[in-house]
């Protein structure tokens, strides 16, 4: 039986698939080899560059018009800067996979020779002009995971391959592929001097960059009708569109919550039961909770001085005062590493990275955050919202300092900590759902708490909008435009509970004077409004 392919290539026969040539342009492909061209594929970590680079070998030798070999570089990382070390395990990887998917064992017996005749920084070289001298066609390079290498050894990669290009196709592939996360323009390589060369300098025979894109929803719908046609099993109207409204189309995403609605949770393997809306938003809230293997290596690259300039401006909303902004190459390292998506407009990825973003920030916070869900629920079962946001104002006044200090994003702070507070009293049955980005100077978080413990998200649901604005007019026209934007925030999910709360981040303004509590009335909606 078939399934969602949540690791490593697509293999047609075992998992639902796009077909992986359709993803990109073939007839723009066909052309660069054609006219001899280096060029670059590069998109996030499990988008299926693996998968469109295999197809294309297996193509390629079909046709017989060339010889394609697709070789993953990533085993060559461990020798960083170890150029010999580094360039053997390249070398003896192209030599293997040569045999392996080609059947040409001439490769492993050239080896040896070519470290002896052009050493450790040009057996590359050499290995790959004699087997464009001996072949029969000209050749297709496919170079996977690039942007692995480290150091020296990623120099000597680039720079052999560049020394060997003015002999192609006689004496060197026609064409050579770099595929990995990042463009070679972005490759930063710290040389032995302590000197940092960009891969474009050390790569400047490259002709195009393609990136491969997110699937589109047309594809998002037959990948899911797979999974109909082959078990029977029916996705309800709407799922599919929430699937691909939730992950904008990220491969790896889409497969994660069909496999987790469809195969993990054991109820839903009685294909029977039908696939809806409330079984995928449980699907994707098992997903970031569980935080596979994926999202655990974006989160990671949170880390980054690079990372943080881009993402701590869309967790705070707005550009601290005289702050340098980011530069355009860190703008677009960070979409090519998949976190952030610049068109229409700089914002998070997809809802998924949204969420789980400022939930892995405030992990630990969650964790030691002395609160218990029992304190704020009424007998009626309701969340009592007064109550915890004086519980959560007390609490801010008392640790807002140290608990902002520890966080990484400092920027953010006040949203973080109020966001944590509110993780951990939901954790125990409800959601949270988020909106943020540069420019809104404010992030709006729907709480969804379920009322029937038995029924779940079936059953009735307390649906309240909090907005959390930082002062950056007077208290009186931040309120002002608050009160517009939560009460045009509830119109838009259905709600009449609402709250704003509003951070005063002067240092030298007293707490006394930043306090509040207090009711408004806006148009048809009672807010309270609380300030801190």
């Amino acid at each position: 039986m078939k399934t969602f392919n949540t690791a490593g290539p697509v293999r047609p026969d075992e998992h639902y698939t796009v077909p992986a040539l359709a993803r990109w342009d073939m007839e723009e492909i066909r052309r660069l080899i054609g006219e001899k061209r280096y060029f670059v594929l590069h998109a996030p970590r499990q988008t299926g560059k693996t998968s469109c680079l295999l197809a294309l070998m297996a193509q390629l030798n079909t046709e017989q018009d060339y010889t394609a070999l697709y070789v993953n570089l990533e085993p060559g990382q461990s020798a960083r800067g170890d150029v010999r070390e580094g360039m053997r395990t390249i070398v003896s990887g192209i030599a293997e996979n040569a045999r392996r998917y080609l059947g040409d064992r001439r490769l492993e017996d050239w080896t040896e020779e070519a470290f002896r005749t052009a050493g450790s920084h040009g057996a590359l070289r050499r290995l790959l002009a004699h087997w464009s001298e001996d072949n029969d066609r000209p050749i297709v390079l496919l170079l996977d995971e690039v942007d692995s290498l480290v150091g020296d050894t990623l120099i000597s990669l680039l720079r052999q391959i560049r020394t060997g290009y003015p002999d192609r196709p006689r004496s060197f592939p026609q064409t050579v592929l770099l595929c990995g996360v990042r463009d070679v323009r972005d490759y930063r390589i710290h040389n032995g001097d302590h000197q940092v060369i960009t891969g474009g300098s050390a790569f400047n025979i490259k002709s195009e960059s393609l990136r491969l894109e997110n699937f589109g929803q047309e594809e998002v719908a037959g990948l899911y009708a797979q999974h109909t046609e082959e078990t029977g099993q029916i996705f309800e109207a709407g799922v599919v569109d929430y699937v691909f409204e939730q992950t904008a189309g990220q491969p790896w995403l889409v497969n994660a919550l069909g496999y987790q609605a469809c195969f993990r949770t054991k109820a839903n393997r009685d294909r029977a039961q039908r696939i809806s809306l409330t079984i995928m938003a449980d699907a994707r809230e098992k997903l970031i909770e569980r935080r596979d293997t994926h999202l655990d290596q974006l989160v990671d690259k949170l880390r980054e001085p690079r990372v943080h300039r881009i993402i701590s401006e869309l967790l705070s909303g707005a550009i601290e005062p005289g702050a340098m902004p980011p530069s355009e190459d860190d703008q677009l390292y960070v979409r090519d590493l998949g976190l952030i998506r610049t068109r229409p407009q700089v914002e998070i990825a997809n809802p998924i990275y949204r969420e789980i973003i400022p939930r892995t920030l405030t992990w630990i916070a969650q964790t030691r955050i002395p609160q218990e869900t029992a304190w704020y629920v009424g007998q009626d079962g309701r969340l009592d919202f007064s109550k915890l946001l004086d519980g959560f104002q007390q609490f801010f006044r008392e640790n807002s300092e140290i608990w902002i200090e520890r966080f990484d994003y400092k920027e953010a702070g006040p949203q973080l900590l109020m966001q944590a507070f509110l993780q951990r009293i939901v954790n125990s049955g409800g959601r949270i759902d988020r909106e943020y980005g540069l420019g809104r100077r404010r992030t709006d978080l729907l709480v969804q708490w379920p009322l029937d413990e038995a029924q779940g998200f079936y059953g009735s649901v307390q649906r309240v909008v909090i907005e959390l604005k930082l002062l950056h007019k007077s208290l009186e026209a931040t309120i002002a435009e608050g009160l517009a934007q939560t009460a045009d925030y509830m119109d838009r999910v259905g709600t009449e509970e609402g709250y704003l709360i509003v951070f005063d981040r002067t240092p030298e303004v007293p707490w006394e004077q930043k306090v509040l509590a207090r009711q408004e009335q806006y148009e048809k909606h009672r807010i309270g409004v609380w300030g801190m």
